[in-house]
């Protein structure tokens, strides 16, 4: 008998509130609803707009971050070792080079799509020139222990995302460049560098 006289109590505290609920929201000016302020308008305007620069502006993000996210392969150290060297005199730099002649296996990729994976290599931070290498540091091309074809000169679009530690082991994608003539870049260039989780 007890918990029954609990519950109506209960019951009947509820139909209070929900009471008391009906009037306040019936006493509420329902007018600036119908009839928004000149205030009100601007305000609407104002979110439209904003909304409309926003779906805009996500848009063309989507896009840029499609072409980012375009379909790309795989690219090993293995693929890249179908090159030959001779050395060739530069009179600019009054100095032999190692001109490479490139295989047909090689030549047949060039302007794909392709992401690798090895590890940052700053070689001018101030100048934004970064390379990623099959081996660390300590065993790469810059330091006598391997050869140019084990090194890709990363071009990012304007400057790369952020600055890049030695050693770091990373992935990248863009589209592979030969070079065979300019000895102030690698031999193999990543154009439109950019981070790529495969």
């Amino acid at each position: 008998m007890n918990l029954k006289k609990r519950n109506s109590k209960v019951l009947r505290s509820s139909w209070i509130v929900g009471a008391m609920a009906l009037v306040a929201v019936a006493s509420l000016d329902w007018s600036s609803m119908c009839h928004p302020s000149d205030e009100g308008a601007a305000m609407k305007d104002q979110i439209r707009t904003v909304q409309t620069a926003k779906a805009s502006s996500e848009s063309s993000t989507e896009a840029s971050s499609f072409s980012k996210n375009a379909t790309y392969t795989e690219l090993t150290w293995k693929d890249l070792t179908d090159v030959e060297f001779k050395d060739v005199y530069v009179d600019e730099l009054d100095a032999y080079y190692w001109k490479p002649i490139f295989g047909p296996s090689v030549k047949e990729i060039e302007g794909g799509k392709f992401f690798i994976t090895g590890y940052v290599i700053p070689v001018d931070i101030d100048e934004d020139f970064y390379v990623l290498s099959r081996y660390p540091f300590a065993n790469c091309f810059f330091c006598g222990g391997a050869g140019p074809e084990t090194v890709v000169d990363l071009q990012f679009d304007g400057h790369s995302p952020r600055e890049y530690a030695t050693d770091e082991r990373l992935t990248f994608a863009g589209e592979l460049k030969l070079n065979a003539d300019d000895v102030y870049q690698m031999n193999y260039i990543l154009v439109g560098a950019h981070e790529h989780i495969p």
